[in-house]
């Protein structure tokens, strides 16, 4: 599958842009791959493995004369990296980024950007735990979704051209509103990791069992729940903070079935637990013949299990 540019620019060197860099080398671009990041340690060690073509010092170094630019930086930090990039973008760039909050992400890179670039708002559901510019693999976005939210009036070519981009790194491509995208993930991501957050701070906290007890006797889920919580705290925080709305509606109805079954339990009503059980595990049935797991048994996770 052919791609549409020649030269791509990744801004921030962690899990998503290394992963991105490595996809690329597989299907044999041809292109060039610039890559940057904040601190001089980051840039050194992606200059030690190697997959970008070159490493520069600055954002402004990057995108010059990119045709793809992807900020691959927290959300948080996306508005001043626009503004950083803004006047040293070629006229007919396209300009993506792969945050897990869009309305946020539109809200501060649009108005920061230059007329003459398309902004197609993009996010990759694909991830691990790790970070960092060691973090990276090829296979990281097989079979996985990436969701586009162009905005209106958005050149059709573009948009064509930014698809095709991350189908041929192996992903599959759809197109959401923005706030429906950011309503989807608090249910999908956003409010499970902090769910998985807390339950392991409550672990913490509960000094009847001890340090080495969560340790060394850690079921399945609590392993499962700490390997989401060890996800970057820079990236997480800036979610939450631009996601306010949706994951507190999340959050609020989490509570309202929290609480009856809380009920159910302290009223010894086995058949409304049952009943809970029975639809919830539907789901699960739902994303194993979607293709997004598997049903093998995994009593460990393997180091490169997407989030």
């Amino acid at each position: 599958m052919s791609i549409a540019y020649k030269r791509v620019a990744l801004i921030g060197l962690g899990l998503i842009a290394s992963s991105i860099a490595h996809a690329l080398r597989r299907v044999g671009f041809e292109g060039e791959v610039v890559g940057t990041a904040r601190t001089a340690a980051t840039r050194e060690t992606a200059r030690d493995l190697g997959y970008c073509d070159r490493i520069v010092e600055t954002e402004q170094d990057a995108v010059q004369d990119a045709d793809l630019v992807v900020l691959c930086v927290p959300v948080g930090a996306m508005a001043q990296v626009a503004a950083n990039i803004s006047p040293y973008l070629k006229a007919g760039a396209t300009v993506t980024d792969v945050g897990s909050v869009k309305e946020g992400v539109i809200q501060e890179v649009a108005p920061r950007l230059p007329e003459t670039v398309h902004f197609i708002p993009g996010h990759p559901l694909a991830g691990t735990e790790q970070s960092g510019p060691a973090s990276g693999f090829a296979s990281l976005f097989d079979n996985r979704w990436c969701l586009l939210t162009p905005l209106p009036g958005t050149d059709p070519k573009a948009v064509a051209d930014l698809t095709g981009f991350w189908e041929a790194l192996g992903a599959k491509v759809d197109q959401m509103e923005p706030a429906h995208h950011d309503l989807v993930l608090a249910v999908t991501s956003h409010a499970p990791h902090l769910i998985a957050y807390t339950m392991v701070g409550v672990a913490d906290d509960l000094r009847r069992v001890t340090a080495s007890e969560v340790v060394n006797y850690s079921a399945a889920g609590f392993r499962d729940f700490t390997r989401i919580a060890a996800s970057d705290p820079t990236m997480w925080r800036d979610v939450f903070l631009n996601n306010k709305q949706a994951t507190l509606e999340i959050l609020g109805r989490f509570t309202e079935e929290l609480f009856a079954l809380q009920r159910a339990i302290r009223r010894g009503d086995g058949d409304h637990l049952h009943d809970y059980f029975t639809r919830t595990r539907a789901i699960r049935r739902g994303i194993i013949e979607a293709g997004q797991d598997t049903d093998a048994p995994d009593f460990g996770r393997g180091p490169k299990e997407t989030s």
